[in-house]
This record gives C-alpha cells, sequence and structure tokens, in this order.
C-alpha cells in the first residue's frame, strides 16, 4: 500500500500540493531539521557509527555523515572520504527504515502475579511520530511492499500501522551506484517516482552545495514554505537529472525480472542448489539487512520468582532452524532447503502471494554476505547466465 490508500499517512506519491522545483542550500536543510523538530517528529537519517553509514536519530547538520561514501562488494564495506561535503553521497548502509516501522523487537505484553490471580499490567506502546530523512527510491519500494504485507493483507499488523500513520518521508535521489546495486533491473530505481513528502536531488558540483526539492503531498508543500526556497533553474533540473541517470549507468548487477519466477520454480531440484549450500553459513545475515523481510516469532519469559511474565515479538528468519518447526521437528532441516526458500520466496512466491517481488535491488544482501554470495549470481546460475554480471 502506498501512502494515502486505506491509512491516512502522507506521501501518497500523487501531485498533491506539487509545486515547481525549487532549490534549498545547505542552511535550508538544517532549518527544515529544526522545523520538523518543533512539529513533535523524531527525525531519523544517516550518521557515521561503528564504520558505518547508519539511521539514527539526528538533530542537526552536523549529526549527517558530511563528505562521507562507501565502497561495497560482496561481503566487503568500507567508508572513505569524498572529495565534496556531500551529506547523502553514499548508497545504502546496513540499516534499512524496516528497524524503525518494524521493529526488531517489541513487548507484546506483560503480566505480574497478585496473590492467586495474575494482572495484566498496561502495555501500551508509545505513539512514535517519525520523519525519515534521506530515504532511497528502492527502500520506498520496500516501504511500501511491507505496507502491503502488513497493513493491506487479510490481517493488519497494528504495531507496524502505528509506526507508519504519522510518517514524514524526504526522499533523496542517489547520485551514485554501490557496485552492489540492482535497482534499475528491479525498476526500482535510482529515480524516486513517489510515495513520499519530498524529494531531494543533491548537487555538489562548481555551482556549490545545494538540493534541488520537489513536493509530493500536501503536508510536504506546507513544511516547505517555512523554509526559504529559491526557483530551480533549467541547469539546476538538467543537472539532477544527469547525476540520477549516471547512477543508473553505474549498475553492474542485474536480474532478468521477465524469467526469473519460472525459473526459480521450475529447478527445485536443482544441482546447483548443493553449490551455493556449501557456502551459505545460513546466518541470516541477509533477511536481517533485507528491507522487506518481515518474518517474526514471539517468545515468552518469566523472572526467576515467576512473578513476572512478559511475551516479546522479535525478528526471525527462514535461514533459522527452528523457523520451519511443526511437531515432530523442523520441515527445512539443510541449509540447501533454506536458502533455496528464502531465494525461491523473494524472487518468485512472493509474486504470487502479494503481487510484486520481494527484491528492490538495494544489494544490502551481497554486502553483508560473510561469503560473499551474490544473488544476482545465483539467480543467474539458473536463468542460464545471460542477464547477469557482465
Amino acid at each position: 500500500m502506498l501512502a494515502g490508500d486505506a491509512m491516512e499517512v502522507h506521501g501518497s506519491g500523487s501531485d498533491h500540493g506539487s509545486a515547481p522545483a525549487g532549490i534549498l542550500d545547505a542552511g535550508g536543510l538544517g532549518k527544515l531539521i529544526e522545523l520538523l523538530l518543533c512539529r513533535g517528529y523524531e527525525v531519523v537519517g544517516p550518521t557515521v557509527r561503528d564504520g558505518a553509514i547508519v539511521c539514527e536519530c539526528v538533530h542537526s547538520l552536523a549529526d549527517l555523515p558530511a563528505g562521507w561514501t562507501d565502497e561495497q562488494g560482496p561481503g566487503y564495506y568500507r567508508l572513505r572520504r569524498r572529495d565534496d561535503p556531500s551529506w547523502f553521497g553514499y548508497s545504502v548502509g546496513p540499516q534499512s527504515w524496516k528497524r524503525y516501522l518494524h521493529p526488531p523487537e517489541v513487548r507484546l505484553w506483560s503480566a505480574q502475579r497478585q496473590g492467586e490471580s495474575f494482572r495484566i499490567l498496561n502495555n501500551e506502546l508509545p505513539r512514535r511520530k517519525y520523519a525519515f530523512l534521506g530515504v532511497r527510491a528502492c527502500e520506498l519500494v520496500a516501504i511500501a511492499r511491507q505496507d502491503r504485507v502488513l497493513i493491506d493483507d487479510r490481517y493488519k499488523d497494528p504495531i507496524y500501522e502505528g509506526c507508519r500513520r504519522d510518517l514524514f518521508t524526504i526522499a533523496v535521489q542517489c547520485t551514485q551506484a554501490a557496485a552492489t546495486c540492482f535497482c534499475a533491473s528491479m525498476g526500482t530505481g535510482p529515480r524516486v517516482d513517489g510515495g513520499c513528502d519530498l524529494i531531494f536531488t543533491e548537487l555538489a558540483g562548481s555551482s556549490g552545495h545545494r538540493f534541488v526539492v520537489e513536493t509530493r503531498s500536501k503536508l510536504g508543500a506546507e513544511v516547505l514554505s517555512e523554509v526559504q526556497v529559491a526557483p530551480a533553474t533549467g541547469q539546476d533540473l538538467q543537472e539532477a537529472r544527469t547525476a540520477v541517470d549516471a547512477a543508473a549507468q553505474q549498475q553492474v548487477r542485474s536480474i532478468n525480472r521477465a524469467t526469473v519466477r519460472e525459473v526459480l520454480l521450475q529447478n527445485f531440484d536443482h544441482a546447483h542448489w548443493d553449490q551455493v549450500a556449501s557456502r551459505c553459513l545460513t546466518c541470516g545475515n541477509c533477511t536481517m539487512v533485507c528491507p522487506t523481510c518481515f518474518c517474526t516469532t514471539v517468545e515468552d519469559a518469566s523472572d526467576i520468582t515467576g512473578d513476572h511474565a512478559e511475551r516479546w515479538r522479535r525478528w526471525d528468519s527462514c535461514f533459522t532452524l527452528a523457523f520451519s518447526y511443526i511437531h515432530g521437528g523442523s520441515v527445512r532441516t539443510s541449509g540447501k532447503s533454506r536458502y533455496r526458500q528464502w531465494i525461491t520466496h523473494k524472487l518468485a512466491s512472493w509474486i504470487d502471494q502479494f503481487g510484486s517481488s520481494g527484491c528492490v535491488g538495494c544489494g544490502r544482501c551481497i554486502t553483508w554476505c560473510p561469503v560473499g554470495i551474490d544473488i544476482t549470481e545465483e539467480a543467474r546460475a539458473f536463468q542460464g547466465g545471460d542477464h547477469g554480471n557482465p
């Protein structure tokens, strides 16, 4: 579901509140962050922590990763300095926005013993009002696909719906691609088509450090009206288009969407599954960093006295042995069967369930796999080797 459908959320991707593109300078971005904080939003954006660019709460421009970029490859991630002061001159880091909308762990309820009975404690979750700064095109699509699963399906997830409801989204178009990106082949980027309140394209060339900014919702237009924005020139717009096009042309990985579903479903017993299983550690890193994976498990715990009990929902992975447990044991006992389940669901049966692929081409699963397994290469192995890396 895109924002603005059944649920009252922002950033429908329509032209509501749209206006001619403008130019926002560095000071204007700082002012925008201040305005969102004053409106009661928790502003979440990129920052450098532990040698990576991660999504954290930011309070000013000083928190953003000025002048940093990333180098990525299969099982490889490093930060290095840029030659300009760009704040968004990187690809995507290990964290997706899923961390905030579909949290890794949530306490569902807690109870306290009272004599011979027990009392359910107040377990209402605090309502969070997020403003996401720096969402990429592929990540907007990932949010929309989680909307489809967790809100628009037969059963709604009230936790996700509560986090999603008041979301204000500032998208930033990619002007460079990592070596692991393949969003262009998945039709999910790098150009932003909608699903947000504001769209930024960062430019840091000879004409100065600035943003081409477009509005995509009434609320986006309202917030932007409180910041000084200059009209964008034809040269500004052309420079922005050229930069985004360059990011698409830099991508060296791809998946053939036209055939991958049928090929995977027709090769359930292919010998190649044994080859990838010999490398896969079944660690679940790929599902943890994936912006669309949504599986969870439920755990109960009590204190040592037995007087207090809690139930928690936590992220789970189809790579864990217990994930497929039914009475008598696990259905998928081998690493081969678990990897096959993950990639086949992601690229094939997800389409049957939800009407779209479960992959948005962000490349995180390639970067953060400790043995460098590449989903595009694995798909190519079944597709005859014609649509993978050059």
